[in-house]
Protein backbone atom coordinates (compact mmCIF):
# COMPACT_ATOMS: atom_id res chain seq x y z
CA UNK A 1 0.00 0.00 0.00
CA UNK A 2 1.29 3.46 -0.97
CA UNK A 3 0.42 6.95 0.23
CA UNK A 4 2.19 9.89 -0.73
CA UNK A 5 5.18 7.82 -2.77
CA UNK A 6 5.84 5.96 0.72
CA UNK A 7 5.14 2.27 1.03
CA UNK A 8 3.76 1.30 4.21
CA UNK A 9 4.55 -2.56 5.68
CA UNK A 10 1.15 -4.19 6.97
CA UNK A 11 2.66 -5.03 10.81
CA UNK A 12 2.92 -8.70 11.57
CA UNK A 13 0.69 -11.32 13.18
CA UNK A 14 1.35 -12.18 16.31
CA UNK A 15 3.12 -15.46 16.50
CA UNK A 16 1.88 -17.57 18.76
CA UNK A 17 3.27 -19.73 21.00
CA UNK A 18 2.93 -23.59 20.08
CA UNK A 19 0.42 -25.55 22.71
CA UNK A 20 2.41 -27.65 25.52
CA UNK A 21 2.03 -31.38 25.52
CA UNK A 22 -0.16 -32.14 28.31
CA UNK A 23 1.82 -35.37 28.95
CA UNK A 24 -1.94 -37.34 30.50
CA UNK A 25 -0.76 -40.42 28.82
CA UNK A 26 2.84 -40.74 29.95
CA UNK A 27 1.11 -40.33 33.64
CA UNK A 28 -1.24 -42.97 32.93
CA UNK A 29 1.78 -45.15 31.42
CA UNK A 30 3.57 -44.85 34.47
CA UNK A 31 0.29 -45.27 36.57
CA UNK A 32 0.35 -49.05 35.43
CA UNK A 33 3.54 -49.43 36.07
CA UNK A 34 3.28 -48.26 39.55
CA UNK A 35 0.22 -50.53 39.98
CA UNK A 36 2.32 -53.76 38.64
CA UNK A 37 5.09 -53.39 40.66
CA UNK A 38 2.95 -52.86 43.75
CA UNK A 39 1.31 -55.96 42.80
CA UNK A 40 4.18 -57.78 42.54
CA UNK A 41 5.19 -57.01 45.53
CA UNK A 42 2.68 -58.73 46.96
CA UNK A 43 2.62 -61.58 45.06
CA UNK A 44 6.52 -62.40 46.00
CA UNK A 45 6.00 -62.19 49.80
CA UNK A 46 3.41 -64.64 49.44
CA UNK A 47 5.78 -67.13 47.14
CA UNK A 48 8.13 -66.50 49.62
CA UNK A 49 6.37 -67.27 53.00
CA UNK A 50 3.59 -70.13 51.51
CA UNK A 51 4.70 -70.66 48.42
CA UNK A 52 1.86 -69.47 46.45
CA UNK A 53 0.29 -66.28 45.07
CA UNK A 54 -1.56 -64.39 48.16
CA UNK A 55 -5.57 -65.01 47.48
CA UNK A 56 -6.08 -61.34 47.48
CA UNK A 57 -3.68 -60.35 45.23
CA UNK A 58 -6.26 -59.77 42.63
CA UNK A 59 -8.39 -57.78 44.90
CA UNK A 60 -5.76 -56.06 45.85
CA UNK A 61 -4.14 -55.02 42.30
CA UNK A 62 -7.75 -54.52 41.09
CA UNK A 63 -8.59 -51.40 44.19
CA UNK A 64 -5.37 -49.86 43.89
CA UNK A 65 -5.44 -49.77 40.22
CA UNK A 66 -8.98 -48.26 40.06
CA UNK A 67 -8.70 -45.70 42.98
CA UNK A 68 -5.07 -44.38 40.89
CA UNK A 69 -7.27 -44.56 37.15
CA UNK A 70 -9.62 -42.01 39.55
CA UNK A 71 -7.35 -39.80 40.64
CA UNK A 72 -5.35 -39.58 36.94
CA UNK A 73 -9.39 -39.11 35.45
CA UNK A 74 -9.61 -36.04 38.23
CA UNK A 75 -5.98 -34.64 37.23
CA UNK A 76 -7.24 -35.28 33.30
CA UNK A 77 -10.02 -32.99 33.78
CA UNK A 78 -9.22 -30.73 36.20
CA UNK A 79 -5.61 -30.09 35.66
CA UNK A 80 -4.33 -31.08 32.60
CA UNK A 81 -1.12 -29.39 32.33
CA UNK A 82 -0.08 -30.68 35.37
CA UNK A 83 3.04 -32.75 36.10
CA UNK A 84 3.05 -36.30 35.18
CA UNK A 85 5.00 -37.82 37.80
CA UNK A 86 4.00 -37.05 41.48
CA UNK A 87 0.73 -39.28 40.84
CA UNK A 88 2.71 -42.39 39.86
CA UNK A 89 5.46 -41.40 42.99
CA UNK A 90 2.58 -41.10 45.11
CA UNK A 91 1.01 -44.47 43.88
CA UNK A 92 4.17 -46.37 43.66
CA UNK A 93 5.14 -45.50 47.48
CA UNK A 94 1.65 -46.23 48.89
CA UNK A 95 1.32 -49.17 47.02
CA UNK A 96 5.05 -50.46 48.02
CA UNK A 97 3.76 -49.24 52.14
CA UNK A 98 1.02 -51.19 51.71
CA UNK A 99 2.96 -54.66 50.33
CA UNK A 100 5.85 -53.89 53.61
CA UNK A 101 2.97 -53.84 56.37
CA UNK A 102 0.91 -56.60 55.07
CA UNK A 103 4.54 -58.86 54.62
CA UNK A 104 5.07 -57.13 58.23
CA UNK A 105 1.54 -58.74 59.20
CA UNK A 106 2.24 -62.01 58.42
CA UNK A 107 4.87 -62.10 61.42
CA UNK A 108 1.90 -60.59 63.97
CA UNK A 109 -1.45 -62.40 63.09
CA UNK A 110 -2.68 -60.46 66.21
CA UNK A 111 -2.09 -57.25 64.82
CA UNK A 112 -2.63 -56.71 61.27
CA UNK A 113 -2.37 -53.38 59.94
CA UNK A 114 -2.81 -53.31 56.30
CA UNK A 115 -6.73 -53.94 55.86
CA UNK A 116 -6.41 -50.63 58.07
CA UNK A 117 -3.96 -48.66 55.93
CA UNK A 118 -5.88 -49.70 52.97
CA UNK A 119 -8.84 -47.95 54.47
CA UNK A 120 -6.86 -45.05 55.07
CA UNK A 121 -5.16 -45.19 51.69
CA UNK A 122 -8.09 -44.97 49.88
CA UNK A 123 -9.84 -41.79 52.02
CA UNK A 124 -6.28 -40.35 50.78
CA UNK A 125 -6.61 -40.98 47.21
CA UNK A 126 -10.20 -39.18 47.78
CA UNK A 127 -8.72 -36.55 49.15
CA UNK A 128 -6.29 -36.00 46.96
CA UNK A 129 -9.48 -36.58 43.84
CA UNK A 130 -11.45 -33.83 45.86
CA UNK A 131 -9.00 -31.38 46.58
CA UNK A 132 -8.40 -32.01 42.51
CA UNK A 133 -11.72 -31.19 41.78
CA UNK A 134 -12.44 -28.49 44.02
CA UNK A 135 -9.46 -26.04 44.19
CA UNK A 136 -9.62 -24.74 40.94
CA UNK A 137 -7.03 -21.93 41.62
CA UNK A 138 -4.16 -22.71 44.38
CA UNK A 139 -4.27 -18.55 45.46
CA UNK A 140 -7.77 -19.24 46.62
CA UNK A 141 -5.90 -20.41 49.87
CA UNK A 142 -3.82 -17.57 49.90
CA UNK A 143 -7.12 -15.84 51.22
CA UNK A 144 -7.28 -18.13 54.47
CA UNK A 145 -4.27 -18.18 55.86
CA UNK A 146 -5.24 -17.12 59.32
CA UNK A 147 -8.39 -19.41 59.19
CA UNK A 148 -5.11 -21.89 58.77
CA UNK A 149 -3.18 -21.50 61.42
CA UNK A 150 -5.87 -21.14 63.58
CA UNK A 151 -6.69 -24.34 63.22
CA UNK A 152 -3.49 -25.52 62.90
CA UNK A 153 -3.04 -24.34 66.21
CA UNK A 154 -6.34 -25.97 67.83
CA UNK A 155 -5.04 -29.27 66.14
CA UNK A 156 -1.68 -29.25 67.57
CA UNK A 157 -3.18 -27.99 71.15
CA UNK A 158 -5.81 -30.94 71.47
CA UNK A 159 -3.50 -34.07 71.91
CA UNK A 160 -2.53 -32.29 75.08
CA UNK A 161 -5.97 -33.29 76.54
CA UNK A 162 -5.55 -37.19 76.13
CA UNK A 163 -2.81 -39.02 77.16
CA UNK A 164 0.68 -40.17 76.32
CA UNK A 165 1.29 -42.85 74.40
CA UNK A 166 4.99 -44.16 73.99
CA UNK A 167 5.74 -41.26 75.96
CA UNK A 168 4.57 -38.76 73.59
CA UNK A 169 1.54 -36.93 73.29
CA UNK A 170 0.36 -36.40 69.25
CA UNK A 171 -2.74 -38.53 69.51
CA UNK A 172 -6.32 -38.25 70.04
CA UNK A 173 -8.02 -41.70 70.60
CA UNK A 174 -12.05 -42.16 70.87
CA UNK A 175 -14.01 -45.04 70.85
CA UNK A 176 -10.94 -47.10 69.44
CA UNK A 177 -10.59 -44.59 66.79
CA UNK A 178 -7.33 -42.51 66.34
CA UNK A 179 -5.61 -39.37 64.58
CA UNK A 180 -2.38 -37.82 64.44
CA UNK A 181 -3.28 -33.77 64.22
CA UNK A 182 0.03 -32.72 63.99
CA UNK A 183 -0.22 -34.23 60.63
CA UNK A 184 -3.28 -31.90 59.33
CA UNK A 185 -1.47 -29.06 61.25
CA UNK A 186 1.94 -28.78 59.26
CA UNK A 187 -0.23 -28.64 55.60
CA UNK A 188 -2.05 -25.46 57.40
CA UNK A 189 0.84 -24.07 58.61
CA UNK A 190 2.67 -24.55 55.10
CA UNK A 191 -0.19 -22.51 53.95
CA UNK A 192 -0.03 -19.51 56.78
CA UNK A 193 3.80 -19.20 56.11
CA UNK A 194 3.57 -19.25 52.49
CA UNK A 195 0.54 -16.35 52.24
CA UNK A 196 2.61 -14.60 55.35
CA UNK A 197 5.66 -14.18 53.75
CA UNK A 198 4.35 -13.75 49.99
CA UNK A 199 2.82 -10.44 51.61
CA UNK A 200 5.77 -9.46 53.34
CA UNK A 201 8.57 -10.88 51.32
CA UNK A 202 9.70 -7.12 50.86
CA UNK A 203 9.72 -5.77 53.99
CA UNK A 204 11.59 -8.88 55.20
CA UNK A 205 14.07 -8.57 53.17
CA UNK A 206 14.69 -4.47 53.08
CA UNK A 207 13.90 -3.32 55.76
CA UNK A 208 15.21 -3.17 60.07
CA UNK A 209 18.39 -3.38 61.47
CA UNK A 210 21.63 -4.50 60.68
CA UNK A 211 23.78 -6.63 62.92
CA UNK A 212 27.44 -7.20 61.46
CA UNK A 213 26.78 -8.46 58.22
CA UNK A 214 23.19 -9.63 58.86
CA UNK A 215 19.99 -7.33 58.43
CA UNK A 216 16.77 -8.23 60.23
CA UNK A 217 13.64 -7.10 59.87
CA UNK A 218 11.81 -5.19 62.02
CA UNK A 219 9.46 -6.48 65.12
CA UNK A 220 6.19 -5.21 63.50
CA UNK A 221 6.57 -7.16 60.30
CA UNK A 222 8.68 -11.11 61.78
CA UNK A 223 7.12 -10.86 65.06
CA UNK A 224 3.39 -12.65 64.03
CA UNK A 225 5.12 -15.03 62.51
CA UNK A 226 7.69 -15.98 64.59
CA UNK A 227 4.76 -15.84 67.20
CA UNK A 228 2.86 -18.10 65.65
CA UNK A 229 5.96 -20.63 64.84
CA UNK A 230 6.86 -20.66 68.92
CA UNK A 231 3.60 -21.47 70.12
CA UNK A 232 3.39 -24.15 67.75
CA UNK A 233 6.98 -25.59 68.37
CA UNK A 234 6.44 -24.74 72.21
CA UNK A 235 3.17 -27.06 72.28
CA UNK A 236 5.17 -30.07 70.45
CA UNK A 237 8.05 -29.89 72.97
CA UNK A 238 5.13 -30.11 75.63
CA UNK A 239 3.60 -32.70 73.97
CA UNK A 240 6.90 -34.18 73.31
CA UNK A 241 6.66 -35.04 69.66
CA UNK A 242 10.54 -33.86 68.97
CA UNK A 243 10.00 -34.69 65.04
CA UNK A 244 7.07 -32.48 64.39
CA UNK A 245 8.76 -29.49 66.09
CA UNK A 246 12.26 -29.82 64.10
CA UNK A 247 9.96 -30.52 60.74
CA UNK A 248 8.35 -27.07 61.91
CA UNK A 249 11.47 -25.82 62.54
CA UNK A 250 12.94 -26.49 59.24
CA UNK A 251 9.98 -25.57 57.36
CA UNK A 252 9.71 -22.01 59.12
CA UNK A 253 14.28 -21.55 58.26
CA UNK A 254 13.35 -23.06 54.54
CA UNK A 255 10.54 -20.21 53.46
CA UNK A 256 12.07 -17.43 55.17
CA UNK A 257 15.29 -18.23 53.30
CA UNK A 258 13.42 -18.56 49.91
CA UNK A 259 11.29 -15.73 50.56
CA UNK A 260 14.18 -13.00 51.57
CA UNK A 261 17.13 -14.75 49.36
CA UNK A 262 19.12 -13.78 52.53
CA UNK A 263 21.62 -16.92 53.38
CA UNK A 264 21.76 -15.64 56.38
CA UNK A 265 19.43 -17.08 57.85
CA UNK A 266 20.31 -20.41 57.03
CA UNK A 267 23.09 -20.09 59.57
CA UNK A 268 20.56 -18.53 61.79
CA UNK A 269 18.63 -22.00 61.40
CA UNK A 270 20.98 -23.98 62.33
CA UNK A 271 22.55 -22.46 65.25
CA UNK A 272 19.21 -22.28 66.58
CA UNK A 273 18.51 -25.59 66.39
CA UNK A 274 21.68 -26.51 67.87
CA UNK A 275 20.87 -24.67 70.76
CA UNK A 276 17.49 -25.63 70.98
CA UNK A 277 18.58 -29.79 70.64
CA UNK A 278 21.53 -29.19 73.20
CA UNK A 279 18.70 -27.89 75.51
CA UNK A 280 16.05 -30.14 74.99
CA UNK A 281 18.52 -33.28 75.32
CA UNK A 282 19.46 -32.12 78.64
CA UNK A 283 15.91 -31.10 80.33
CA UNK A 284 14.06 -33.83 79.13
CA UNK A 285 14.35 -37.18 80.16
CA UNK A 286 12.43 -38.69 76.89
CA UNK A 287 14.45 -37.12 74.43
CA UNK A 288 17.68 -37.41 76.50
CA UNK A 289 17.28 -41.25 76.63
CA UNK A 290 16.80 -40.92 72.41
CA UNK A 291 20.27 -39.26 72.23
CA UNK A 292 22.05 -41.60 74.75
CA UNK A 293 20.55 -44.80 72.36
CA UNK A 294 21.73 -42.72 69.70
CA UNK A 295 25.46 -42.18 71.07
CA UNK A 296 25.93 -45.67 72.13
CA UNK A 297 23.39 -48.27 70.05
CA UNK A 298 25.16 -51.19 71.32
CA UNK A 299 25.51 -50.16 74.91
CA UNK A 300 22.56 -52.87 75.57
CA UNK A 301 24.24 -55.23 74.55
CA UNK A 302 27.51 -54.85 75.89
CA UNK A 303 24.88 -54.88 79.11
CA UNK A 304 23.37 -58.37 78.50
CA UNK A 305 19.92 -57.04 77.87
CA UNK A 306 19.96 -57.57 74.17
CA UNK A 307 19.86 -55.15 71.15
CA UNK A 308 17.69 -52.03 71.29
CA UNK A 309 15.63 -50.91 68.17
CA UNK A 310 17.98 -49.06 66.79
CA UNK A 311 20.36 -51.49 66.89
CA UNK A 312 18.02 -54.27 65.72
CA UNK A 313 17.87 -51.65 62.37
CA UNK A 314 21.28 -51.30 61.93
CA UNK A 315 21.23 -55.25 61.54
CA UNK A 316 18.71 -55.36 59.76
CA UNK A 317 20.44 -53.16 56.92
CA UNK A 318 23.55 -54.83 57.05
CA UNK A 319 21.74 -58.09 56.46
CA UNK A 320 20.44 -56.67 53.71
CA UNK A 321 23.44 -56.45 51.67
CA UNK A 322 23.36 -54.95 48.34
CA UNK A 323 20.16 -56.63 46.86
CA UNK A 324 18.07 -57.68 50.09
CA UNK A 325 16.79 -61.08 51.42
CA UNK A 326 13.89 -60.83 49.47
CA UNK A 327 10.56 -59.29 50.14
CA UNK A 328 9.50 -61.94 52.71
CA UNK A 329 12.57 -63.22 53.81
CA UNK A 330 14.11 -60.75 56.33
CA UNK A 331 13.65 -60.70 59.99
CA UNK A 332 12.95 -57.27 60.95
CA UNK A 333 10.05 -57.94 62.84
CA UNK A 334 12.78 -58.44 65.69
CA UNK A 335 12.69 -54.40 65.64
CA UNK A 336 9.66 -54.97 67.75
CA UNK A 337 6.18 -52.21 68.55
CA UNK A 338 7.30 -49.92 65.76
CA UNK A 339 8.35 -52.31 63.06
CA UNK A 340 5.64 -51.25 61.09
CA UNK A 341 5.99 -47.28 61.49
CA UNK A 342 8.99 -45.75 62.47
CA UNK A 343 11.21 -48.40 61.81
CA UNK A 344 9.51 -49.76 58.38
CA UNK A 345 12.45 -48.07 56.06
CA UNK A 346 14.81 -50.50 57.96
CA UNK A 347 12.40 -53.95 56.39
CA UNK A 348 12.98 -51.97 52.81
CA UNK A 349 16.97 -52.48 53.68
CA UNK A 350 16.86 -55.73 54.69
CA UNK A 351 14.37 -57.09 52.13
CA UNK A 352 15.12 -55.22 48.96
CA UNK A 353 18.96 -54.27 49.97
CA UNK A 354 21.02 -51.09 49.55
CA UNK A 355 19.95 -50.50 46.13
CA UNK A 356 16.22 -51.16 46.51
CA UNK A 357 16.60 -48.37 49.33
CA UNK A 358 18.61 -46.22 47.10
CA UNK A 359 15.60 -46.79 44.75
CA UNK A 360 12.82 -45.47 46.85
CA UNK A 361 14.80 -42.76 48.06
CA UNK A 362 15.24 -41.29 44.90
CA UNK A 363 11.66 -41.37 44.17
CA UNK A 364 11.25 -39.09 47.38
CA UNK A 365 13.67 -36.74 45.63
CA UNK A 366 11.85 -37.09 42.30
CA UNK A 367 8.91 -35.91 44.11
CA UNK A 368 10.24 -32.73 46.13
CA UNK A 369 12.45 -31.66 43.19
CA UNK A 370 8.83 -31.64 40.81
CA UNK A 371 7.65 -29.68 43.74
CA UNK A 372 10.10 -27.01 43.71
CA UNK A 373 10.23 -26.96 40.04
CA UNK A 374 6.74 -25.96 40.37
CA UNK A 375 7.52 -23.45 42.65
CA UNK A 376 10.49 -21.91 40.57
CA UNK A 377 7.98 -21.75 37.43
CA UNK A 378 5.67 -19.48 38.84
CA UNK A 379 5.51 -15.72 38.84
CA UNK A 380 3.55 -15.65 41.38
CA UNK A 381 4.91 -15.41 45.55
CA UNK A 382 2.43 -17.15 47.18
CA UNK A 383 2.21 -20.51 44.77
CA UNK A 384 6.11 -20.51 44.75
CA UNK A 385 6.43 -20.76 48.33
CA UNK A 386 3.72 -22.99 48.98
CA UNK A 387 5.12 -25.26 46.67
CA UNK A 388 8.52 -25.36 48.03
CA UNK A 389 7.28 -25.57 51.60
CA UNK A 390 4.82 -28.23 50.52
CA UNK A 391 8.29 -30.25 49.04
CA UNK A 392 10.16 -29.56 51.48
CA UNK A 393 7.78 -31.17 54.28
CA UNK A 394 8.40 -34.10 52.26
CA UNK A 395 12.27 -33.72 52.08
CA UNK A 396 12.58 -33.05 55.62
CA UNK A 397 10.34 -35.74 56.87
CA UNK A 398 12.78 -38.29 54.64
CA UNK A 399 15.84 -36.63 56.03
CA UNK A 400 14.68 -37.54 59.75
CA UNK A 401 12.94 -40.69 59.25
CA UNK A 402 16.00 -41.89 57.43
CA UNK A 403 18.57 -40.61 59.45
CA UNK A 404 16.82 -41.74 62.37
CA UNK A 405 16.93 -45.31 61.62
CA UNK A 406 20.31 -45.55 59.94
CA UNK A 407 22.21 -43.74 63.05
CA UNK A 408 22.87 -40.48 61.30
CA UNK A 409 20.75 -38.66 64.11
CA UNK A 410 18.57 -39.67 66.68
CA UNK A 411 15.48 -41.21 66.51
CA UNK A 412 12.12 -38.57 66.41
CA UNK A 413 8.93 -40.70 65.78
CA UNK A 414 7.84 -39.59 62.48
CA UNK A 415 6.35 -41.90 60.27
CA UNK A 416 7.89 -42.07 56.66
CA UNK A 417 5.56 -40.76 53.61
CA UNK A 418 3.40 -43.04 52.22
CA UNK A 419 5.24 -46.39 53.22
CA UNK A 420 4.95 -46.28 56.90
CA UNK A 421 1.49 -47.68 58.72
CA UNK A 422 -0.09 -43.86 59.81
CA UNK A 423 -3.85 -43.23 59.03
CA UNK A 424 -3.31 -39.39 59.49
CA UNK A 425 0.08 -39.52 57.68
CA UNK A 426 -1.21 -41.20 54.36
CA UNK A 427 -3.74 -39.01 54.24
CA UNK A 428 -1.78 -35.64 55.07
CA UNK A 429 0.68 -36.98 52.13
CA UNK A 430 -2.02 -37.55 49.91
CA UNK A 431 -3.33 -33.39 49.87
CA UNK A 432 0.10 -32.60 50.15
CA UNK A 433 0.79 -34.61 46.11
CA UNK A 434 -2.78 -33.19 45.14
CA UNK A 435 -1.97 -29.41 45.99
CA UNK A 436 1.64 -29.60 44.15
CA UNK A 437 -0.58 -31.47 41.16
CA UNK A 438 -2.24 -27.89 41.35
CA UNK A 439 0.45 -25.73 41.87
CA UNK A 440 2.16 -27.31 38.76
CA UNK A 441 -0.72 -27.00 36.32
CA UNK A 442 -1.13 -23.41 36.81
CA UNK A 443 3.23 -23.27 36.46
CA UNK A 444 2.59 -25.00 32.82
CA UNK A 445 -1.16 -23.39 32.17
CA UNK A 446 0.40 -19.92 32.04
CA UNK A 447 2.55 -20.38 29.51
CA UNK A 448 0.33 -22.47 27.28
CA UNK A 449 -0.75 -20.89 23.92
CA UNK A 450 0.27 -17.33 24.74
CA UNK A 451 1.87 -14.76 22.38
CA UNK A 452 5.47 -15.68 21.61
CA UNK A 453 7.48 -12.55 22.60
Amino acid sequence: MTKAGTTVAAAPAPVRAPRLPRRRGIELALIVLAVLLSVYGYCAVGLARTGSVPPGAVGYGAGLGVLALFAHLAVRIRAPYADPLPLPIGVLLNGLGLVLIYRLDLETPGDRAAPTQLVWSTLGIGLFIGVVLVLRDHRVLQRYAYVCVVAALVLLALPILFPAVNGARIWIRIAGFSIQPGEFAKVLLAVFFAAYLAANRSALAFTGRRLWRMQFPTGRVLGPIVTIWVVSVGVLVLERDLGTSLLFFGLFVVLLYVATGRTGWIAVGLLLAVVGAVAVGRLEPHVNGRIEDWLHPFATIQAGQGPNQLAQSLFAFAAGGVLGTGLGLGHSILIGFATKSDFILATAGEELGLAGLAAIVLLYALLVERGYRAGLALREPFGRLLAVGLASIVALQVFVIAGGVTGLIPLTGMAMPFLAQGGSSVVTNWAIVALLIRVSDSARSQYDGREAP
